[in-house]
């Protein structure tokens, strides 16, 4: 039996994970161990284990870190709360936050000091939204579908702004930034600036492989919004579509009668764990390898100055 694998291009590691991934290495180097990183740096075990093997320990709350002690804070983010307890405790700080989602606190403190209410596209719970919420000194409410926009309880001529989770589906934040729009004429938004450039990319090249597959699998972890995104929209075009963590999570009964699988990866999902799922696939079946790219990506974010 022969499959067709197509290999989505862009996938896996986006620029704010690479960045993250370099300042806890890096900090591992010139410090030495330990470096407390509080969350997952990134949401992927893989990576998360590799860096524990080399001296990082990773905790939920700043009260876990020695006084003293060298933290850095996931490329999620972090509230402004979580900061302000680091410097209490006399922490030395790198802040592997996107430079992306820095941008989006900005958006929030800048339209709070306008005096605007802000509300929130994302998901409750996920670590960015926490960070987000927290970067602002008013109540920020939270819309994560199209039926949430329905309980709103603003007035139509009140100051209203709205920013978003960078790792949303782009089709649809689109629908509830139109439908708040006309709920509310006046609202201020940034139209779909706030998803991630490599969040779109990585959709844009889901789309395009779930157009020639029958069934796509997505590398990433369970809580990777970004990779539940991809799988969505596999879904979505009536693919078979699965997340899985790694070549282990593969069930052999779901290529019976498939004839083309797409693959791609979330982008917290290092390369070592496509090459795997591929490997994987040619020990059981024949295959061909295609490659769809949509897009090149040559996005580089700085290093904190200390650790260049």
């Amino acid at each position: 039996m022969t499959i067709d694998i197509y290999l989505a291009s862009p996938r896996g590691f986006c620029a704010g994970v690479e960045r993250a991934i370099s300042i806890v290495e890096r900090a591992l180097e010139k410090f030495g161990a330990p470096i407390y990183v509080r969350h997952e740096i990134v949401h992927n075990k893989l990576v998360v284990e590799n860096l524990k093997a080399k001296g990082a320990i990773f905790v939920k709350e700043i009260a876990e870190i020695p006084q003293n002690a060298i933290v850095i804070f996931s490329a999620h983010g972090v509230s402004e709360a979580v900061e302000i307890s680091a410097h209490q405790h006399q922490l030395k700080i790198f802040d592997a936050t996107c430079p992306l989602v820095t941008k989006v606190h900005l958006e929030a403190k800048l339209h709070e000091k306008r005096g605007r209410k802000i509300i929130l596209i994302g998901h409750a719970g996920h670590p960015e939204v926490e960070g987000t919420s927290g970067r602002v000194k008013s109540e920020v409410t939270l819309v994560s579908n199209l039926e949430d926009i329905d309980f709103l309880e603003f007035h139509q001529d009140e100051s209203l702004a709205y920013v978003t989770q960078t790792t949303l589906s782009v089709d649809d934040t689109k629908n509830i930034i139109d439908k708040l729009k006309t709920r509310f004429p006046n609202i201020a938004g940034p139209d779909l600036k706030d998803i991630c450039y490599a969040t779109q990319n990585r959709q844009n090249a889901a789309k395009e492989i779930a157009k020639i597959v029958d069934l796509i699998l997505v590398i990433g972890a369970n809580n990777s919004s970004n990779s539940n995104r991809l799988r969505d929209i596999g879904i979505e075009m009536g693919k078979q579509a699965h997340l899985i963590n790694s070549f282990a999570d593969i069930n052999l009964d779901w290529f019976n009668d498939i004839k083309k699988i797409g693959i791609t990866a979330g982008a917290s999902a290092p390369e070592s764990l496509v090459m795997e799922v591929i490997e994987f696939l040619q020990n059981n079946f024949d295959t061909q390898i295609h490659h769809i790219q949509v897009t090149e990506e040559h996005t580089k974010f700085n290093l904190p100055l200390e650790l260049r």
